[in-house]
């Protein structure tokens, strides 16, 4: 019996912008799958390096709820201080990246099992939907200038950072998976 495999991404109703809520969607669908590929680590797996100053995969997930939450705040709500603690109960730096040469993972995500990260994440999710469902097209246009911690000056809009979350995502999702590769053919020790 042939099975049919359904691909249709909706955009979802309740947003002031249908080019957000399609960015938006496409931010859920890779966390989604995300969350499918990871539901069976685990916390050796999560804190596992290839060696000292390399991420783990907790660091990265962490690192993906702590950027989300920072990069709703530069964009959709254009704040111009940042935290999230009061959002993920993780502040800015709690991820451990970047790590230096011979760092080891952070403390603070010691011993942690999946479903804390799968929390973080999702708690992110929410506070980037509430806060992106409120913008319209003309917010997705504003112009902004920040200054990042090198001291450089940049000019985007709210359209690249909603896209810009999408790429990060993206991005280290595939590290993810790297790394979950390099962890199952890793020499027994």
């Amino acid at each position: 019996m042939n099975v049919t495999e359904r691909s249709v991404l909706e955009i979802p109703s309740g947003y002031g912008s249908t080019e957000a809520a399609l960015l938006m969607a496409q931010l859920d669908d890779q966390h989604a799958l995300l969350i499918r590929d990871l539901e069976n680590i685990t916390p050796a797996e999560l804190e596992w390096q290839p060696r000292p100053g390399m991420n783990t995969i907790g660091m990265l997930l962490a690192h993906l709820a702590i950027v989300e939450v920072f990069w709703t705040q530069v964009g959709p709500e254009a704040k111009s201080e940042f935290e999230t603690q009061s959002v993920l109960g993780l502040g800015m730096d709690d991820d451990g990246m970047p790590a230096g040469p011979q760092a080891l993972p952070p403390e603070t995500l010691a011993a942690k099992a999946f479903p804390f990260y799968r929390d973080l994440l999702a708690s992110a999710r929410a506070y980037a939907r509430h806060a992106t469902a409120r913008l319209s097209d003309r917010d997705l246009a504003r112009v902004f200038t920040r200054t990042r911690r090198s001291g450089a000056v940049e000019e985007l809009n709210v359209r690249w950072v909603l896209y810009h979350m999408v790429e990060h995502f993206s991005g280290h999702y595939g590290q993810i998976l790297l790394l979950r590769h390099q962890y199952r053919d890793r020499p027994a020790r």
